[in-house]
């Protein structure tokens, strides 16, 4: 068998090792051996071969990997706007009932409808923000 089907064949077990692992190693070092099997077929000799895989393995977890790992356990994005209000402490300037109300949220005054429908909540009640509609927030009383 030649050299470089015995490449391709590694590269494809080490690509189905690595569905199994999730490290992202085996897969760099299934395209390393890929890449070696391709040496192959251009017709390098053995010794060629073996030094693609040894430099393709190199870059691949020396250089990829890390830059990959780094995206991969980016923290969440921000929220930002709106979004950055679910979960803030309100205060009801107004009754808030299904029909409406105003409450203050970080110092600036919302529309406000509870988040179930058949509260009505009196004014000066701390609630919770669930949630944000447009530019309604649906609160709920804190307990």
């Amino acid at each position: 068998m030649e050299a470089w089907i015995v490449w391709l064949i590694v590269a494809a077990a080490l690509g189905v090792a690595e569905l199994f692992t999730l490290t992202l190693a085996l897969g760099l070092l299934a395209v390393a051996a890929a890449a070696a099997g391709l040496a192959g077929l251009a017709g390098l000799p053995l010794l060629a071969q073996v030094l693609v895989f040894v430099v393709a393995s190199a870059a691949g977890l020396g250089l990829v990997r890390p830059v990959a790992r780094r995206h991969i356990r980016q923290p969440p994005p921000l929220r930002t706007g709106a979004a950055a209000l679910v979960g803030k402490e309100a205060l009801t300037l107004t009754e808030v009932s299904k029909r409406g109300g105003l409450v203050r949220i970080g110092g600036e005054e919302w529309s406000a409808r509870p988040y179930d429908p058949d509260l009505v909540i009196p004014a000066g009640a701390d609630v919770d923000v669930l949630g944000i509609e447009g530019a309604i927030a649906l609160v709920y009383p804190r307990e």
